[in-house]
């Protein structure tokens, strides 16, 4: 599941590739990936646009347009679980899932999906409930605590709510607790302040840190059989030497913890896998 990291490089890798780039024809072959939008706006909003930016909210990717009458629009899209956004030459074969094709002349803008539940979409409704970014001001030691002081839920279940911090998922609040030395199961409620302060640092550092690994591999897929290298963590056949992040916990049960040597364990929590170091995240 792509999370913030993930889609933070690819934004900075399809910026500068779409930037300028006028929208010549649209086909879709999965409608269901623009809802709630219709086919027939789509393709009427699209068809003579020109892509002015693109920047990431939360873990969606926001494209913002020109129309060919000179409106702004945006658009919006989420890679779901298995999506993937590429640029690739106008006459290479378009994979098995593509969902979505923007024919920008000499390449194509290819939105694939394997599993259809990403979205490529002009509804932005579903930003309106995100919380602060983690690098912004609104998320400060003040806002993240009172986010926190009325829930009863395990922290780290809490930290999944994309309306806390926008962009992390689960990997990265496994990852975030152990840095802070947070038990995963601890009442969001129950946190102190120096805990508080110390796991919004800890979320911005785990970020940022995942952000500086991904950056370092090339995105070049061009829709023949070789992966890009575009999910950055765990292990992937055939992948480089410098494609897997160390992980402190995530996915590492019965693996000595990297600090203390004690055994990483997992649990579940709001059926998603939690991975933890009982002696370093006591409590």
């Amino acid at each position: 599941m792509p999370e913030l990291p993930e889609v933070e490089v690819l934004v900075r890798h399809l910026a500068p590739l779409v930037r300028g780039r006028k929208v010549r024809s649209v086909q879709v072959r999965r409608p269901k990936v623009l809802q709630p939008t219709t086919l027939a706006e789509f393709q009427s909003a699209l068809v003579g646009a020109t892509f002015l930016s693109l920047t990431r909210r939360g873990k969606y990717l926001v494209f913002q347009l020109r129309s060919r009458l000179g409106k702004p629009r945006a658009l919006v899209g989420h890679l779901g679980m298995t999506g993937r956004m590429y640029l690739a030459p106008e006459k290479t074969p378009l994979p098995k899932h593509a969902a979505v094709v923007l024919h920008l002349g000499r390449e194509n803008f290819i939105y694939e999906d394997t599993r259809y539940f990403g979205r490529l979409t002009l509804d932005v409704s579903s930003l309106a409930g995100l919380g602060p970014e983690p690098w912004s001001r609104e998320f400060s030691d003040g806002s993240f605590s009172a986010a926190l002081k009325k829930s009863t839920q395990p922290i780290k279940v809490k930290l999944l709510d994309q309306s806390v911090v926008a962009g992390v998922g689960n990997i990265y609040a496994s990852e975030a607790l152990f840095r802070a030395g947070i038990s995963p199961r601890l009442a969001a409620r129950r946190l102190k302040p120096a805990q508080v302060a110390r796991l919004r640092q800890t979320i911005r550092q785990t970020l940022a840190d995942a952000i500086k690994r991904g950056s370092t591999i090339p995105l070049n897929y061009a829709g023949a059989d070789e992966r890009d290298g575009l999910f950055y963590f765990g292990s992937v056949p055939g992948a480089p030497d410098y494609y897997a992040e160390r992980l402190q916990v995530y996915d590492r049960v019965g693996q000595p913890c990297r600090k203390c040597k004690t055994l990483i364990k997992r649990l579940v929590q709001a059926a998603r896998s939690t991975f933890y170091c009982p002696t370093c995240q006591r409590g």
